[in-house]
C-alpha cells in the first residue's frame, strides 16, 4: 500500500500562512524574473487563468478582479517544504520525497483504519505548519496518484465524484463498483505518465476514461506505446511496478541557470553572475558527495529580442576532480574569458557540473610531475562554508568573484513582488509591535 501526500497549490499555500489576508482571494506566484504563473489559487484558477500564462497577459485582473501576483519566494517554499516532509513521514515507515510538495509514504505493516490515520497526518500537518494538503491511498503508487488526484478533486469540485473521497481518498476500500464509476468518472489524461500527446492518441483510438484504458488488452498496449505506458497499465489494475525509492538516485549532472532581469553587457557583471552559478552548483555537488571532472559554462542572448544574436559554450576540463568552489570557478571564470565578446545584449548564462564521481573513489597524484604544485585538501573548509551559510542563510560566506550586492541592479533577478523569506533569514522574520 502507499499514500502519496501532496500540498493544495503549494506555493500560494505558503504565502497565504504569513499572509491570511490572501485567503479567498486569487493569488498566483510567477516564475523567475516575473515571467508567467507556475502557481495558483482556486479562485485564479476560476478566473480562467492557466499554468504557464504570461504575467503581461493576465496583469488586467489586478484591477478589473483582485489578482495578487507575487515573485517566487523559493528559500521560503523549500523551507516549507522540508517541514511538511517530516510530518508526512509520520503516515508510515518508509517515504519517498516526488517533488517539494509530494511525497509517496509506504504503508505496508501500518495498522489500523488508513483513511483515519491519514486524516490525523493532514490535520497535524496543517495545524503546525498552516499547508493544506490531499492524501490518496491505493495498492500502487500510479494508483496513489490518481487516488490524490481524486481527493483534490472532489474538495474542489463537489458533484465530480462522491463527497467522501474529498480531501482523503482510499481506492483500496472502494467496491468494484465504485471503483469503475469513479474510474470512468476520470479523464485518461489524469493518468500520472499519461502527457498531453499519449493523451491525444489515446482518445484517438476511442480511450477517454481510466476506465476505457485499463480495459485495453495488455499486449496491445505494449505493442502500440511501449513497455513503459504497458507498466502504467498494469499499475491501474493493481498490479504494482514502481517501487518505493528512499534514496534518490545522484545526479549526473548538476546546473545552475538563471535568465537575467535586464540585460548584460559588460564581463565583469557576467563574472559576477557566473560565480555566483557555480557557487550554487558546487553546493548541491558536495551535498550528494561527488566531484566533478569538468565544467561547462554558456551565455546567450534572447531569441525574443532585437538586435545581434549570441550563444556560445564551452567545456574545461579539471586537472583532477573536484567540489572545491574556488577550482570549479576558477575553471568556470577561464572558459567564460574564452568565449565572451563584447557588444552583446546577455539574456541568459548558466554553469554545469560534468563527470561527476563519487568523492569516495577519487584517486591521489603518483608525485612523478614536480613541475605540478601539490593541491591542498580544502574539503574542511568547503563543509564548514556549507555549515554557515546553512545557518545563517545563503552568500553568509561567498567568493569576492560573486559580487558583494548579488548583481541586484545588473545580472540579479527581479522579484518585486517577493514576500520575506520568514523562516530562514532573521533579517525577515515578522515583528510584532505593541
Amino acid at each position: 500500500m502507499f499514500a502519496l501526500v501532496d500540498g493544495n497549490n503549494f506555493y500560494v499555500s505558503c504565502e497565504r500562512v504569513f499572509r491570511p489576508s490572501l485567503n479567498d482571494r486569487p493569488v498566483v506566484v510567477l516564475s523567475n524574473n516575473d515571467g508567467c504563473a507556475i502557481a495558483r489559487s482556486n479562485e485564479a484558477k476560476a478566473l480562467g487563468i492557466k499554468m504557464g500564462e504570461p504575467w503581461f497577459k493576465i496583469r488586467h485582473l489586478e484591477e478589473q478582479a483582485g489578482l495578487v501576483a507575487l515573485s517566487a519566494n523559493f528559500t521560503l517554499y523549500g523551507d516549507m517544504s522540508d517541514r511538511m516532509m517530516s510530518l508526512a513521514a509520520g503516515l508510515g515507515p518508509t517515504q519517498e520525497i516526488y517533488s517539494i510538495d509530494e511525497s509517496f509514504v509506504g504503508l505496508d505493516g501500518v495498522r489500523g483504519d488508513l483513511v483515519d490515520r491519514a486524516w490525523k497526518i493532514r490535520a497535524r500537518i496543517h495545524r503546525w505548519i498552516g499547508i493544506p494538503c490531499g492524501i490518496g491511498i491505493a495498492g500502487t503508487k500510479t494508483l496513489a496518484k490518481l487516488a490524490n488526484h481524486i481527493a483534490k478533486t472532489a474538495e474542489r469540485k463537489p458533484g465530480v465524484y462522491p463527497d467522501e473521497l474529498a480531501t482523503v481518498c482510499n481506492l483500496a476500500a472502494l467496491s468494484d463498483k465504485q471503483l469503475r464509476e469513479v474510474l470512468t468518472a476520470t479523464e485518461v489524461g489524469e493518468v500520472w505518465g499519461v502527457g498531453r500527446q499519449l493523451s491525444a492518441q489515446l482518445k484517438a483510438v476511442g480511450v477517454h476514461t481510466v476506465h476505457d484504458f485499463v480495459q485495453l488488452p495488455g499486449d496491445l498496449v505494449r505493442s502500440k506505446w511501449g513497455v513503459v505506458l504497458e507498466r502504467t497499465w498494469r499499475e491501474l489494475r493493481g498490479e504494482p511496478c514502481i517501487d518505493l525509492d528512499n534514496v534518490p538516485a545522484p545526479k549526473q549532472q548538476i546546473a545552475c541557470t538563471r535568465s537575467f532581469g535586464q540585460p548584460v553587457t559588460e564581463l565583469k557583471h557576467l563574472q559576477e553572475a557566473i560565480s555566483e552559478f557555480t557557487t550554487r552548483a558546487a553546493e548541491k555537488l558536495r551535498r550528494q558527495h561527488h566531484l566533478a571532472g569538468q565544467v561547462l559554462v554558456f551565455a546567450r542572448t534572447s531569441p525574443f529580442r532585437d538586435g545581434p544574436r549570441y550563444s556560445r559554450s564551452i567545456v574545461v576540463p579539471l586537472r583532477r576532480p573536484t567540489a572545491d568552489t574556488s577550482e570549479l570557478t576558477n575553471a568556470a571564470l577561464t572558459g567564460l574569458r574564452a568565449i565572451y565578446q563584447p557588444g552583446y545584449k546577455l539574456a541568459k548564462a548558466g554553469v554545469m557540473l560534468l563527470d561527476l564521481i563519487p568523492d569516495t573513489v577519487v584517486q591521489g597524484e603518483l608525485g612523478f610531475d614536480d613541475a605540478v604544485p601539490e593541491q591542498r585538501d580544502r574539503s574542511r573548509l568547503m563543509v564548514a562554508m556549507d555549515q554557515v551559510n546553512d545557518r545563517f542563510g545563503k552568500r553568509t560566506l561567498l567568493l569576492g568573484s560573486s559580487g558583494i550586492e548579488q548583481g541586484a541592479d545588473t545580472w540579479g533577478m527581479k522579484q518585486v513582488r517577493r514576500t520575506p523569506r520568514y523562516t530562514t533569514d532573521w533579517r525577515e522574520v515578522p515583528t510584532a509591535r505593541a
